[in-house]
């Protein structure tokens, strides 16, 4: 019997005096940006839209003590300065940039000085099973479990596999068995997620790059509908089969009121959308006296009422609810 069914349901300060002909240098006060809350930018790390910089240019005090922000087209606009693209460069590539359109209206080379104050270039894509999927944002360095926690953590129905990719100019992904792309332009490597959230393997919470893809596939799920003590969705997390004493297990037993001998197994057919029955008769397989029968993903097992008429159940009905009911994870 086949039956149609709905699918299963992320400037700058600039210190600086300009010398007249015939004056004396200023001194120049740095302000003072505290370390605790100065994100850690490594030298090599490119800026990009966003990111808040402070320019220190000796001499030249009408730029002095003004916050710039790196323009969503990647530039930044300084007084004698004037337009100036710094996404894509390294703060030390900056002050070069700077230095040389300074060079035109000073007579002697300025010292220019760029750091960082806040980071908002560098984002990460977590995508899949989490809670809040998207480009998030690295503020200093995070390692892996902490940009699990930006996404919001782990939905119910997440797999136990964390994929990670990586462009290669951060160097390979420190983790075993990571690999390069078939294009040379990637590292991608795999972790156990249950290793990451409860911290049994700390070398697998690794440091997350900027532009570091982390994506976490669904897992699969068997649902119990019907007359169990527990019904819903259980996320098989090693990816491997379960059951059916296995699930109604999970499940937490039959309700008192199931007819477990007039179960169903509801399966998919392959490539279409549809699904065929397999009666199978639970009470009998609670007794020994008939083998257990294996489940595959996205199976739903239903057990009526007992003293209903075998016909009185309706598909469709059992399909939607499954479709709704609640994912558990299993250890």
């Amino acid at each position: 019997m086949t039956f149609s069914y709905s699918a299963v349901s992320v400037l700058l300060l600039l210190q600086m005096q300009l010398v007249p002909a015939q004056s004396q240098q200023a001194v120049i006060t740095t302000p003072v940006v505290s370390s605790a809350n100065a994100p850690k930018q490594n030298d090599n790390d490119a800026l990009g839209p966003g990111d808040q910089l402070m320019i220190r240019a000796i001499d030249l005090e009408e730029i002095d003590n003004k916050p710039v922000f790196i323009d969503r087209r990647g530039n930044i606009n300084l007084p004698y300065v004037g337009e100036l693209q710094a996404a894509g460069l390294t703060a030390d590539e900056l002050e070069d940039a700077i230095k040389v359109r300074l060079t035109k209206i000073l007579r002697r080379p300025p010292d220019v000085t760029v750091s960082v104050t806040e980071v908002h270039s560098q984002g990460v894509s977590v995508l899949g099973a989490v809670n809040t999927p998207g480009v998030h944002q690295l503020q200093g360095q995070k390692t892996l479990f902490e940009v699990l926690s930006l996404a919001g953590g782990l939905r119910s129905d997440a797999g136990n596999t964390v994929m990670i990719t990586r462009r290669l100019e951060w160097g390979p992904i420190p983790l075993p068995g990571a690999k390069n792309d078939p294009t040379g332009q990637y590292s991608v490597a795999s972790v156990d997620s249950l290793s990451i959230m409860s911290a049994i393997n700390p070398a697998e919470n690794i440091a997350i790059k900027p532009k570091d893809v982390i994506s976490v596939p669904k897992a699969d799920i068997i649902y119990v509908i019907g007359a169990v003590k527990k019904a819903g969705g259980f996320a098989l997390n090693d990816n491997g089969t379960r059951t059916a004493l296995q699930i109604l297990s999970l499940a937490e037993g039959l309700d008192k009121t199931a007819a477990g001998d007039r179960a169903r197994i509801m399966r998919e057919i392959p490539g279409r959308n549809e699904r065929y029955e397999i009666v199978i008769n639970l009470k009998n397989i609670l007794a020994g006296k008939i083998p257990d029968v294996p489940l595959k993903p996205d199976d739903i097992l239903f057990v009526p009422v007992s003293g209903a008429k075998n016909a009185a159940y309706h598909t469709l009905d059992i399909l939607v609810g499954s479709a709704n009911a609640a994912i558990y994870r299993v250890p």
